[in-house]
């Protein structure tokens, strides 16, 4: 009985709270709010004209994707890393999300496989960081929905997320800098997946990953708060 009482009570707030959770998502992906910055639930309630209780279970909902820090009756900060902390994250996608592709390459669609190749293509002709960030996150989890998996496609999920801001700073550098080595990648992924030769394609990941971590041990201006937004 307890159990059904709960769910009754939530019930009302579930489809609001996941909309709500759908604003703050896109909007702290696309930098709107910076690392460490403060949520206010109040404002947020005011915005979605709703109460706070929706408010709360999307930032729950937030807090396990790894967007968010909740601190019991302090409030919530978007998730904010160091440089050591985001290496240390970064290692974990370098080997984690390889393993993941690997197992996702004999069950993408040959569909999924020329909507990458568009992505890619798409991604080489762009001059714009945010579309390019938008679309390069696009290819990268695409490629990962295939294969069903209990953790692994959420803990990977959750480390993009956690390091979005970085990404973005970074990204910025890669376009001054004039680097074309990550659209390299891009196209030898696709062709991997598409002569479904799933080594070279958690090979190739793997050095892809591994290239944006040593770039952000070169730039440690990246995390500074100022310079992430």
């Amino acid at each position: 009985m307890k159990g059904e009482s709960m769910q009754v009570t939530r019930a009302p707030h579930g489809a609001t709270g996941a909309r709500i959770a759908d604003t703050l998502r896109s909007a702290i992906l696309a930098g709107d709010y910076g690392p460490g910055e403060r949520i206010h639930p109040d404002r947020v309630a005011e915005e979605a004209g709703a109460s706070r209780l929706p408010v709360r279970d999307a930032l729950r909902m937030l807090q396990a994707e790894g967007l968010v820090n909740l601190v019991a009756n302090t409030g919530a900060w978007v998730s904010q890393l160091n440089a050591v902390e985001c290496q240390e994250l970064y290692q974990m996608r370098e080997r984690l999300e390889p393993l993941l592709l690997r197992l996702n390459v004999p069950l993408l669609a040959e569909s999924e496989i020329d909507r990458l190749q568009v992505l890619a293509d798409t991604m080489e002709t762009s001059e714009d960081i945010e579309r390019f960030l938008e679309l390069d996150r696009e290819f990268h989890l695409s490629c990962l929905e295939a294969a069903p998996t209990t953790l692994l496609a959420d803990t990977v999920r959750g480390l993009w997320n956690r390091t979005q801001h970085y990404r973005r700073r970074a990204t910025r550098l890669f376009y001054t800098d004039g680097d074309r080595s990550v659209h390299h990648d891009h196209q030898l992924i696709v062709h991997a997946l598409r002569t479904r030769d799933a080594e070279e394609a958690e090979r190739v990941l793997a050095g892809h990953i591994r290239r944006s971590r040593l770039e952000l041990t070169r730039h440690p201006e990246v995390f500074d708060t100022a310079e992430s937004r």
